[in-house]
């Protein structure tokens, strides 16, 4: 079984759970950031699990552009979907909202992975509007490996 993971990052969260999920699933795995990496020929795949990071209530603009462009060829595979975000109250609405309905009807699997803030890593901007908005001016690491492991479970049940 082959699986390749396509995901796009901001501040690197994505990236950090891609690579979680990685070491969970079985057979021969491939990740690929959709924004630096060639994305390889999909048809070679079994499976494709595709997600990113939510900023300002949208997924990146990668992620969105490889769904539209290959949605045809996705649709005739086993496919995963998820999120990297802070918020844990409500995920099904970003969710909802970074993918084509066709592949949301697919999915074999939809998982919200949680998030991070490290203040470091953002403009000044960012950060005072961390202060006002999220208020808080300590870095936070909220990432689901729990959510992980459902997705790479889903996945693996192949």
């Amino acid at each position: 079984m082959k699986t390749l993971i396509i995901y796009g990052t901001k501040y690197g969260t994505a990236e950090k759970c891609s690579k979680l999920l990685k070491d969970k699933l079985q057979g021969e795995v491939t990740i690929i950031n959709a924004k630096k990496d060639k994305i390889p020929e999909l048809s070679s795949f079994d499976n494709i699990i595709i997600g990113g990071s939510i900023y300002a209530g949208q997924i990146r603009k990668e992620i969105k552009d490889f769904c539209g462009k290959n949605l045809n060829v996705l649709q005739e595979k086993r496919i995963g979907l998820f999120i990297c975000g802070i918020n844990d109250k409500d995920v099904m609405t970003p969710i909802n909202n970074s993918f084509p309905g066709e592949l949301l009807a697919k999915a074999a699997a939809k998982e919200c992975f949680g998030g991070e803030v490290i203040l470091k890593k953002m403009n000044f901007l960012e950060r005072f509007m961390m202060k006002k908005i999220g208020k808080t001016d300590k870095d936070i690491s909220k990432i689901s490996e729990e959510n992980i492991n459902k997705l790479a479970q889903l996945i693996n049940k192949g």
